[in-house]
């Protein structure tokens, strides 16, 4: 039952800091380089528990002349290679990245940066979140080089 729920603690933290966070903090600059961990969580509907991949990776974003970005590292297998352009909401909770890299017939089977994430910055360690339905969620645990 532990490993079931596990993956729910990013989500409450990030839930929480955004819920904590005070309106009149600025958010810190969100540029440069940040490096660690990207975990796929995939639930099938007829096996249990969740099956999970993993890939560490490199972000790194600029905020001139656009707000770009790049993810590398370990592209071979899970995550893809991706770059574009990201923005961030205006409530501060949430990241749009576009990823020009995604092929436009098909898939590459593999996982781009790219859509809506829930996102937490404390100035060091960045976090993204994003899910689709009930059975897959995608997490960036990354730290600021």
């Amino acid at each position: 039952m532990k490993h079931r729920l596990l993956y729910l603690i990013p989500v409450a933290a990030l839930f929480l800091a955004g819920c904590l966070g005070g309106k009149d903090t600025p958010a810190p600059s969100l540029s440069g380089t940040f490096a660690g961990q990207f975990r796929l969580f995939h639930r099938h509907s007829t096996t249990s528990p969740f099956d999970t991949l993993k890939a560490n990776v490199t972000l790194t974003m600029g905020t001139s002349p656009g707000n770009t970005f790049a993810i590398t590292g370990d592209t071979a297998t899970v995550h893809a290679g991706s770059k574009g352009t990201y923005e961030i909401a205006t409530n501060g909770n949430f990241m749009l990245f576009v990823d020009s890299t995604i092929p436009k017939a098909g898939t590459s089977g593999k996982v781009h940066l790219n859509g809506e994430y829930i996102y937490s910055y404390d100035g060091s360690a960045l976090q993204l979140l994003a899910s689709s339905g009930d059975t897959l969620q995608v997490q960036y645990q990354l730290r600021k080089q």
